[in-house]
């Protein structure tokens, strides 16, 4: 991969930290495992969804034991109004079972061990590391992975080579805002189908913008 300029990454940092001063996880979450139970959820979802599920759903379980209290069709109709629910609920009483039998119930810091929970990838795991412990990851889901792309962050086919050439480029440090820099700015103006290009304050770093022109 092409690395951009330091002067234009920093360019891009500055511009996404100015916009986006209060970027954080949109998920609600009082505590790492409802952040982990969340963010499971939110494969396929929105945080809008989620967060709306989430509320009805911790206001009475809120431990991994509380969860096991739960058959799977329970649970299934807990969370029925979100994508994927039946895969989601099995491997939700997987995971807690998992934490009770070989964590006392307490959901663990490291990233590997994390990624060997049942259905727990790479993505669920730094969002959890990042953002229920302070340690430094960078996430990247559909929003990181576009946007980065498009600035020519990164050029990758895969979340995981993204999740390389991001980190390997961003400064340690700043991994964590910049995951949340990159979504927010993925959510609020670089969409998918109809990114707003003419208003978009990283339009003259774009690459995508400059060489597609699409319109707003």
């Amino acid at each position: 991969m092409h690395k951009p300029r330091k002067t234009k990454l920093q360019a891009i940092l500055n511009i996404l930290a100015a916009v986006y001063p209060d970027a954080h996880c949109e998920l609600n979450f009082s505590s790492p495992f409802q952040l982990l139970i969340a963010t499971m959820l939110s494969a396929q979802a929105t945080d809008k969804k989620v967060n709306l599920v989430t509320a009805r759903l911790f206001a009475k379980y809120r431990t991994p034991q509380d969860f096991l209290s739960l058959t799977q069709t329970e649970l299934e109709n807990e969370i029925k109004e979100i994508g994927l629910y039946h895969n989601k609920a099995i491997n939700i009483l997987a995971t807690c079972q998992k934490l009770v039998s070989e964590y006392h119930g307490e959901v663990p810091q490291d990233i590997h061990t994390l990624t060997a929970l049942p259905g727990v990838g790479q993505k669920t795991a730094n969002v959890v590391a990042a953002n229920a412990f302070g340690i430094p990851a960078l996430a990247v889901d559909t929003h990181v992975f576009r946007v980065a792309n498009r600035l020519g962050l990164a050029q990758a086919a895969t979340a995981k080579q993204v999740e390389l050439q991001l980190t390997a480029l961003i400064p340690r440090d700043l991994w964590i805002k910049a995951h949340h820099w990159l979504i927010w700015h993925g959510r609020r103006i670089c969409h998918a189908r109809r990114p707003k290009c003419r208003a978009c304050p990283l339009a003259g770093h774009c690459e995508y913008g400059q060489s597609d022109r699409k319109p707003s």
